[in-house]
């Protein structure tokens, strides 16, 4: 018995639904890169870059969820603090680890000028011919972020994306971070649609898959041929890059 394709599965299951409304996406990791820091980072750090920068991504979003899920969120800091936090402990966590003669040695100048970097983070090449080809369309878009606003505000103006986005929505009002149900909520209600007529885009997988759980249609990007969550549920559509965010519209022709 030959097996159906995960493809051919995301293909089925995406025709039995009406084509989005509206599409949000998700801004650190989907629209900009997070590892872009890396270069820097190696500048600074030689032979840490690469891991310095996972090791941030990955407690910055530790971070968001241990303020939101503790002490009904009476720990909340805006992402930007959280991010800055984040880098601190990879800073100490690899470089004390590798140097432990560098332990109690105080890094302000490399912490700022990664964060500033952090203010730029390189945006991925098909954001704004996909953006462009939605507006043209007549299709309603946004970002659904952490991001706290004026974080988000650069990063769309540093991306030249400013123009193409309809919505650009942080979770900083609530003070619950993503995967609260609250965060996905103000998908909601900034487009006044329903969830399920809305595809939420993002490339973390946790992501693609709280969203789903809460309703949205949903594509999970997946640019480094990783695995998806083994928690039984699966995003509608998954792909390669932002330009699969095309194939939910029928009369779409992406490259």
């Amino acid at each position: 018995m030959s097996k159906t394709s995960p493809a051919a599965i995301d293909k089925s299951r995406a025709a039995r639904l009406e084509p989005p409304r509206a599409v949000l996406f998700d801004a650190y990791g989907t629209l900009f890169d997070v590892y872009s820091v890396g270069l820097l980072a190696e500048q600074l750090f030689p032979g840490h870059g690469a891991t310095l920068s996972v090791l941030w991504r990955d407690k910055q979003i530790e971070y968001t969820r241990l303020v939101t899920t503790s002490n009904h969120g009476a720990h909340y800091q805006p992402f930007w603090e959280l991010t800055r936090a984040a880098l601190v402990y990879a800073i100490k966590r690899i470089v004390f680890a590798a140097q432990p003669s560098e332990a109690g040695v105080q890094f302000d100048g490399q912490v700022e000028r990664l964060m500033n970097q952090y203010r730029h983070l390189s945006a991925f090449p098909e954001n704004r011919q996909v953006l462009g080809e939605l507006k043209a369309k007549g299709i309603p878009t946004g970002i659904l972020s952490n991001g706290d606003a004026a974080m988000l505000q650069l990063a769309v103006k540093s991306a030249a994306l400013d123009g193409l986005l309809d919505h650009v929505i942080s979770v900083d009002p609530i003070r619950k971070y993503k995967t609260h149900p609250e965060a996905y909520a103000l998908g909601e209600q900034a487009t006044g649609l329903a969830a399920k007529q809305i595809l939420f885009v993002s490339s973390n997988s946790w992501d693609a898959l709280a969203a789903t759980w809460y309703g949205y249609q949903t594509l999970w990007v997946n640019r480094y041929q990783l695995p998806f969550e083994e928690l039984g549920t699966q995003p509608t559509r998954t792909g390669t890059s932002l330009r699969d965010v095309l194939n939910f519209f029928p009369s779409s022709t992406p490259n």
